[in-house]
């Protein structure tokens, strides 16, 4: 690679007022994000007493957005690759804001849960368009920043959605959280209305004449495309059955029948060198849903059930771990940037070990509890701001939106299972032993996985003239720089 010189610009004067304005508009989605996944958690106890729902239904409600994620990601990451990411981006955004809005009108758990399904498919595309979006659009040098960056609005929309709850669940109910919903959607509508395309995408796509059709492996025949159907219709339907009653009973069987069906998409999408990049990429990040999502689902359950905090308390914590999430993310743009993402995903995640048990570990105090929960969110949740720039480092311009949507989503299936589980564990122990233990165990697993770079030397075993960072700085050959190898920064 020739040496270029470092840049003499403050890193955010790289920055142009378009890509400022870019990133915002992709940054509002991620706020909504945030503000649904924490809307439904406040208003579990609500809605478990107006339909007489148990632990684990409630718990179900926060899975039930996980279910169709894998679906909703691979598909409309797809119409980005093919048709570029602000189609994909406005489209992501119209089927969230259908099920946000079903939410208000649900009259049982299972009208509820429907909703819940278009939410998941909605904000799966949202999560690829917008990634791949923002990473396209910002300079190499500084893209852990914007991916860091970007990851924030899911902790400014916590904040907004603890604050919401207080003004509003008192006097109008927990109906009135989802249609207040809609507001921010139509915001970010507006400001999605004249985006430019991604110069990356519009380089290796748009400018060729090229149609990217990451599917096309699924249905190259009729009989594939029919296996495939089926294999789509038994993983969604069992994955359905997993996290509601109706599978009670087989849900060992089931799971396995999701997990065969995924896994074999991911061969053929990955084809015959990339698919161990795909199922190892998939399996990093089921756990690292499995250690995030126990606190992010079930603490105010905990905090009001366990702790008999009032809803004002409630409030006070959850805004010291958004704020501590929030802080979490910059710090990870900045560091990624200056080391590599991977080791500083790595290292943070493990500094963010020596706060899990503590954390559980006070009851009376508010402002110790809100202090250790700030450094967790931190360290533990924080740097997943990273996940972006790590993930999409890993594919090429031309299938980065259907495979970042596709890996992601099928791994945050882990965020399915983690608050289930996490209901399930506490009927043998306390809830708060029993999301301490589901966080450190994830937390250690993620650590090894990343840390040892295990994707990366999975897919050199296949593929190993490939490049090893698709999101850097281009080299004159066209190979992008090692996975994770850092950039100066001044």
């Amino acid at each position: 690679m020739h040496p270029t010189s470092p840049p003499t610009l403050p890193w955010y004067r790289e920055v142009s007022r378009s890509q400022w304005k870019s990133f915002f508009a992709a940054w509002t989605g991620y706020v909504l994000d945030g503000f649904d996944f924490v809307l439904i958690t406040l208003v579990l106890t609500e809605i478990s007493d107006e339909f007489g729902l148990t632990t684990v239904q409630a718990a179900s409600l926060v899975s039930g957005a996980f279910i169709t994620r894998w679906l909703g990601g691979a598909v409309l990451g797809a119409v980005g690759d093919r048709y570029g990411r602000r189609l994909s981006m406005v489209l992501s955004i119209l089927l969230y804001s259908l099920g946000t809005f079903a939410c208000g009108f649900a009259w049982n758990y299972h009208s509820l849960f429907a909703a819940r399904l278009a939410i998941g498919m909605g904000m799966a595309g949202e999560y690829s368009a917008s990634a791949t979006y923002v990473m396209e659009s910002w300079p190499a040098r500084v893209r852990s920043r914007a991916s860091g960056f970007l990851i924030s609005g899911f902790s400014v929309g916590s904040v907004l959605a603890a604050q919401v709850y207080t003004w509003v669940v008192p006097a109008l109910g927990w109906r009135w959280m989802f249609y207040l919903g809609l507001i921010p959607i139509a915001v970010a509508l507006w400001m999605r209305r004249a985006l430019p395309e991604t110069a990356e995408w519009s380089e290796s796509v748009a400018e060729k004449g090229v149609k990217p059709n990451p599917f096309r492996p699924l249905f190259a025949t009729r009989g594939r495309a029919t296996v495939n159907t089926v294999l789509a219709t038994a993983a969604t339907v069992s994955l359905f059955l997993v996290f509601t009653p109706g599978g009670s009973g087989q849900v060992p069987v089931l799971s396995v029948i999701a997990g065969l069906a995924l896994a074999a998409f991911a061969f053929q999408l990955g084809g015959r060198r990339g698919w161990p990049l795909y199922l190892s990429m998939i399996v990093t990040l089921f756990f690292a849903f499995l250690y995030s999502w126990p606190i992010q689902a079930l603490l105010p359950t905990y905090l009001k059930n366990d702790l008999g905090y009032t809803p004002g308390q409630v409030t006070d914590v959850l805004y010291f771990a958004g704020f501590g999430t929030m802080a979490g993310c910059w710090a990870a743009g900045f560091l990624g940037d200056r080391i590599g993402a991977r080791k500083a995903y790595a290292l943070t995640l493990l500094a963010s070990l020596a706060f899990v048990f503590p954390v559980f570990a006070v009851h009376d105090n508010l402002l110790l509890l809100g202090v250790l929960l700030f450094l967790l969110q931190a360290t533990g949740f924080g740097i997943s701001g990273l996940l972006p720039r790590y993930i999409g480092g890993h594919f090429p311009t031309e299938s980065r939106g259907a495979a970042l949507g596709f890996t992601y989503n099928v791994g945050a299936l882990g965020g399915a299972v983690a608050p289930v589980l996490g209901a399930h564990l506490a009927s043998g122990m306390d809830l708060g032993q029993a999301l301490a233990g589901l966080t450190f165990a994830g937390t250690v697993i993620v650590v090894l996985l990343i840390g040892f770079d295990v994707p990366a030397r999975l897919n050199r075993l296949t593929d190993p003239d490939g490049a090893r960072d698709h999101l850097a700085a281009q080299s004159p050959d066209g190979d992008g720089r090692r996975s994770g190898a850092p950039v100066p920064v001044p």
